[in-house]
């Protein structure tokens, strides 16, 4: 998998490649991989050059570095020493690399589909001191997990779990590969990123809730189109109860970049818009394209370039579970 995330779908987050509507997602990719909308994608991924898309990516997860942290921190509070950390779908690595530096007796292994995306994190990793503690493995989530050496004390899947076809059956191997009272953490749902007021004065308001409409659309149709995708209801600490584990909390974090936006924020937004105008195509209409090229045309005052009240703000929900010594 890759986070940190992002692939060529129309969305652009974390922890990963995916995103939706809003953030890491990328899917696995970005170390975050995942928001739609932001960056995802484990699906239908071979014809993305990874090693094109990887600083991206890694800009992206860096970008939503203040909610992970404070994601890590809860973490910190519950799984207190662990000897191994797992971040299934990694990405370039940017949560792994957070995950190392708060955990700094851990041992963290970065798992991931893409080659090139996994060369970042181990460059990370040295950039960071942390290599001598800081493994890569190379394979698609979840059979990946097969090959590590015992059981993980932490076990991280930012949003990468929704774009593996049977979730139900990811998550029992998660649960396979978690130590006695290891903790599994979830990063999945939230709330669809915001960069916009409702009414930007260009087009018709509510352009960033049409964009969700049509975001949720996508990615109804990416799941029933994975290999071996089941349906099930997205109740995730049942679904964590019933791979064997005990669930021990939810909570959502923030990311909250109020306008004005750096310069670093804008790009993302861009990059963001850019990604749903040309992903959903004809699917929009004629009045909310127009917006978009408004929007993203840098000698427009009214583009997310120059614009004052452009702001980011995304949730990220994670949920975790033990496994009972």
């Amino acid at each position: 998998m890759a986070h940190d995330h992002d692939d060529r779908h129309p969305h652009g987050d974390d922890h990963g490649h995916h995103q939706h509507g809003g953030g890491d997602d990328r899917h696995s990719h970005g170390g975050g991989h995942h928001r739609h909308g932001e960056g995802h994608g484990h699906h239908d991924t071979a014809d993305v050059d990874w090693a094109e898309m990887g600083p991206q990516l890694e800009a992206q997860a860096e970008l939503f570095a203040p909610l992970y942290e404070r994601a890590l921190a809860w973490l910190a509070q519950r799984q207190t020493e662990p000897g191994l950390i797992v971040d299934a779908g990694s990405g370039p690595g940017v949560i792994a690399g957070l995950f190392a530096e708060t955990f700094p007796g851990a041992r963290v292994l970065a798992v991931d589909s893409a080659g090139p995306l996994l060369e970042r994190a181990r460059a990370r990793a040295g950039r960071l001191g942390v290599a001598d503690r800081f493994a890569t493995l190379h394979g698609e989530l979840p059979g990946a997990l097969a090959d590590l050496d015992y059981p993980a004390d932490l076990l991280w899947a930012g949003r990468s779990l929704h774009h593996l076809g049977d979730q139900r059956g990811a998550l029992a191997v998660f649960a396979e590969h978690l130590a006695p009272g290891g903790t599994l953490a979830l990063m999945e749902g939230g709330l669809p990123t915001r960069f916009l007021p409702r009414d930007i004065g260009v087009g018709r308001p509510g352009l960033q809730t049409r964009l969700d409409a049509l975001e949720a659309e996508w990615f109804a149709q990416m799941r029933s189109s994975l290999p071996g995708s089941v349906a099930e209801t997205e109740d995730w600490p049942a679904l964590m109860t019933a791979a064997g584990l005990k669930p021990t909390g939810t909570r959502s974090f923030l990311l909250d970049l109020p306008a004005p936006a750096t310069d670093r924020a804008r790009d993302h937004v861009a990059d963001t818009l850019s990604r749903l105008r040309d992903g959903f195509g004809d699917r929009l209409d004629a009045d909310d394209r127009a917006a978009l090229d408004r929007l993203l045309d840098p000698d427009d005052a009214a583009s997310v370039h120059r614009r004052p009240d452009v702001f980011v703000l995304a949730a990220h929900t994670v949920h975790t579970a033990t496994r009972t010594p």
